[in-house]
């Protein structure tokens, strides 16, 4: 059921049922993050594994405090400065938050949603939301109402509309120990100069194959469930003229083949908009092959190519 009212989705939340939300990155699978049973939910709806933990999304910097501990000038820094915004921040954990939610982690993930409807959403609630995105794990992210209601259909009580998703891949996630190290886990909608030019020197660990500190750590993730190629789009389609292929470039049309041009234009931030929707709609067709290509390696492109990577990597 897509709903449009923010006072339906919160009564549901506060019954402990799940809900489909917008934010600026992608639709989210949201319950009541200090209800134990409702995040279990999740998992279940998901058919997310356990020892993934989840982000806990708050109304306002000011919330900090109550759900992170030990938390460094730097990681207040980044709150100032990017939220609400795509920035999920790790920081050590409040006891309110319970061990379903970190996966029994002495730390949690926070951000603060750049999205009116949600942010109004939990103005009106007392509880924070946590939230992974609506999708089957390990599947394509939603980044409209219409892909979570397809992939969610019966598993979830209502997915509140908020309009297609303005960023498009999920948010960048940080570390920030009590000492102030700030280590990157996860390429997003913030590039890592800008998280450099806020607060110094960035360590990067970005892959982890089993306990992952953070969501979107796994080596396979994002995936569609059609084979997708990594490589030079006109080479591949000359060597695999023989199988029904499409392609996804960034800025390429290739004539007398199916495909999808993420950016006419070359815009990193159009073609991450773009990628989930575009993904899911070649993997809809059928097709015994998705061919595609790098981004260039800058800023929002890196996320993007990290997305693709995991996609290849399925499988």
């Amino acid at each position: 059921m897509i709903i449009y009212d923010s006072h339906i989705a919160a009564e549901l939340l506060s019954q402990g049922q799940l809900v489909g939300i917008p934010t600026e990155t992608v639709y989210g699978l949201a319950a009541n993050a200090l209800n134990a049973e409702a995040v279990v939910k999740i998992f279940e709806a998901k058919k997310r594994p356990y020892f993934d933990p989840l982000i806990v999304h708050i109304a306002d910097v000011d919330q900090m405090d109550r759900f992170a501990c030990d938390i460094h000038d730097k990681a207040r820094r980044l709150a100032q400065m990017f939220w609400p915004g795509p920035l999920t921040i790790v920081l050590p954990r409040q006891k309110i938050i319970p061990d379903i939610v970190t996966s029994g982690l002495d730390s949690v993930g926070l951000r603060v949603p750049n999205h009116a409807i949600t942010l109004e959403l939990l103005r009106m609630l007392d509880f924070p939301l946590a939230a992974p995105s609506a999708n089957p794990f390990g599947y394509i992210s939603p980044t409209t109402a219409g892909h979570v209601q397809d992939q969610l259909d019966g598993k979830v009580s209502a997915v509140l509309d908020g309009g297609p998703c303005a960023v498009g891949v999920e948010s960048t996630i940080v570390h920030c120990s009590p000492n102030g190290q700030i280590t990157l886990l996860r390429q997003g909608g913030i590039p890592l100069e800008m998280i450099q030019h806020c607060v110094g020197d960035v360590d990067v660990q970005l892959h982890s194959s089993s306990n992952p500190k953070a969501p979107g750590m796994l080596a396979s993730h994002y995936a569609p469930r059609t084979k997708l190629q990594i490589g030079s789009i006109d080479e591949l389609l000359r060597s695999v003229a023989d199988l029904n292929v499409a392609y996804l470039s960034f800025q390429t049309e290739f004539d007398d083949h199916p495909g999808i041009v993420l950016s006419p234009n070359g815009d990193l931030s159009e073609a991450a908009r773009n990628l989930f929707a575009a993904m899911r709609e070649l993997d809809q067709k059928q097709y015994d092959l998705i061919l595609t290509e790098l981004m260039p390696d800058v800023g929002v492109g890196r996320a993007i190519n990290d997305r693709l990577l995991r996609a290849a990597s399925y499988g």
